[in-house]
């Protein structure tokens, strides 16, 4: 008994050893914080790069890197602290990343980082360069040259106005970037978290307090023996009430206006997930993870023309979709889901559970409406508009008399 007792004991040390060993090695892969700010702050010590960020990270030691929240080695994501204020920093930590339909989605970066613009590269060269970037990923719209002015004020870190060519170096990295490029043109929209600041290809955005739509954070060791049903139901009993999950799901659908038809053209949302959305103390939806939404041109020019099989093979992302062409064995351009019939999905029994009665069923008619909207019909402007403000409309008249509205 002594021996089995002593067998047992010596297996659960090893077994314990050989977790705690495994969860550290992930930890270290993924959370490389000291070695983003070790290569910022060489860079801008070197006098490569610049920001408004900069001397705070670098000189004064004021930012400070706090949890680790990263799921990504190659994007480094913590909670910061800079002076006074609370927010999320984000790095880029490899030179070079490619697209990978189905992974990652950000585009080709340059090989040797920070080398554009070069040493004697005017303002005005610069926003040539800057306008003619926006006209491949954005289209010919008409007004990119507001978006290029916006731009250049973003850049200029000092506000002493005007940008400097380590100030230039960084917002060229950053514009390489889905997630920067959409907070400059959404940063006047109540669901995009503020801009704080950018040092190089870092930047620090606002905290939001709650960092995803739904769900519960488990210990890993308990998640993995959760049954995936058991897990989905579990996210749904730790929400809100039912008027404040009304409040962000109306503050989710503005969101889809801002990005459908905006200014700078049409965006669509590749990865559709309840942590890619939060919501503030007063139950305002923010947009916590931007990566992963794609201008539709530059999205479009990506997936056309790609070698496929099936349809599958034209997925960009995990909810950006289009078809493969048999005949000649390509992926077409033409996306098939809207990005609203995919949020009407996302947040479906998120809704319906703990729905007033007397909308129910008009509530349930309305969103599977919604998620049997197509991109291809003819009227599928028309029916968005339609579907999105009768949307809005049913859930504002039946919070609108209560506190949370």
């Amino acid at each position: 008994m002594r021996i089995k007792y002593l067998f047992f004991s010596w297996l659960a040390v090893f077994i314990s050893s050989w977790v705690i060993y495994v969860r550290y090695n992930s930890y270290t892969e993924l959370c490389r914080g000291h070695e983003c700010k070790a290569n910022i702050c060489d860079k801008y010590r070197k006098g490569i790069i610049d920001g408004s960020a900069c001397e705070g990270l670098c000189s004064k030691e004021n930012l400070y890197f706090g949890k680790c929240l990263s799921t990504r080695p190659n994007n480094q994501k913590y909670l910061g602290i800079w002076g006074n204020l609370e927010g999320v920093i984000k790095c880029q930590m490899e030179d070079a990343e490619h697209v990978d339909f189905g992974s990652e989605l950000e585009p080709k970066k340059e090989i040797i980082l920070f080398d554009k613009p070069t040493r004697g590269t005017t303002v005005q060269k610069f926003k040539e360069m800057v306008h003619s970037l926006f006209k491949n990923k954005l289209g010919d719209q008409g007004n990119l040259s507001d978006l290029v002015n916006l731009i250049l004020a973003a850049a200029d870190g000092n506000k002493d106005g005007h940008v400097s060519l380590p100030e230039a170096k960084s917002a060229w990295a950053l514009l390489q970037l889905n997630e920067f490029l959409l907070m400059v043109i959404l940063q006047d929209k109540e669901h995009t978290p503020k801009l704080l600041g950018f040092c190089g290809d870092l930047y620090i955005t606002e905290r939001v307090q709650y960092t995803s739509l739904y769900g519960i954070s488990l210990p890993w060791i308990i998640e993995v023996f959760v049954p995936q049903g058991l897990r989905k139901r579990m996210d749904q009993w730790f929400t809100p009430s039912w008027p404040r999950k009304a409040k962000i799901v109306i503050g989710l659908l503005e969101f889809v206006e801002d990005i459908f038809h905006g200014p700078y053209g049409n965006f669509l949302m590749c990865d559709i997930s309840a942590k890619n959305f939060g919501y503030n103390d007063k139950y305002d939806l923010k947009v916590v993870d931007m990566r992963n939404i794609v201008a539709e041109m530059n999205l479009k020019e990506l997936i056309k023309d790609r070698p496929c099989e099936v349809d599958v093979d034209c997925v960009y992302g995990t909810d950006c979709s289009t078809v493969c062409d048999q005949s000649k064995k390509r992926c077409t351009a033409d996306i098939t889901q809207p990005n609203l019939a995919k949020i009407c999905l996302l947040v479906k029994d998120y809704l319906l559970r703990g729905t007033p009665s007397e909308i129910q069923d008009e509530l349930e008619k309305q969103i599977y409406s919604c998620i049997a909207l197509k991109a291809a019909t003819n009227n599928m402007e028309m029916q968005h508009s339609l579907i999105l403000n009768n949307l809005k409309a049913l859930l504002w008249k039946k919070i609108s008399h209560t506190n949370d509205s």
